[in-house]
């Protein structure tokens, strides 16, 4: 799984929880780095769990981007922006199910489960 989050406090918290539940993580603080290490690597990411609004590229360019590397990628994205200013970011309806910022841990991880499974397409999950 990869996160990516241009806030570092976030991006830790988040990658410890999910570290804790088990799940192996990657991290980057932003979209070119996360493309990047999508490039150097061999193993599988089944995930990419991305900020909507960062700087430089925002979560919807970089998830047609690394699904354009990854095919077989799910997204999960989060913010903590309403929704007109996310509509502003790109298309972030396109499929892809939207985790509302400030999460605690166990919806982070339900939402994880949830798309891993394959469920939650297109749905805000919290």
């Amino acid at each position: 799984m990869l996160v990516v989050e241009d806030d570092s406090g976030v991006r830790h918290l988040t990658v410890h929880h999910l570290a804790a539940a088990g799940y192996q993580v990657l991290e980057a603080g932003n979209g070119v780095a996360a493309l990047a290490l999508l490039q150097s690597r061999q193993e599988p990411v089944h995930l990419l769990l991305t900020d909507v609004v960062m700087p430089g590229m925002n979560g919807a360019e970089l998830a047609g981007q690394a699904r354009a590397l990854r095919p077989e990628l799910r997204v999960i994205y989060m913010s903590g922006y309403p929704d007109d200013v996310l509509s502003a970011a790109g298309d972030v309806s396109a499929g892809h199910p939207l985790i509302a910022k400030p999460f605690d841990r166990a919806t982070l991880l339900a939402a994880v489960r949830k798309v891993l499974a394959g469920r939650g397409a297109g749905s805000r999950l919290q």
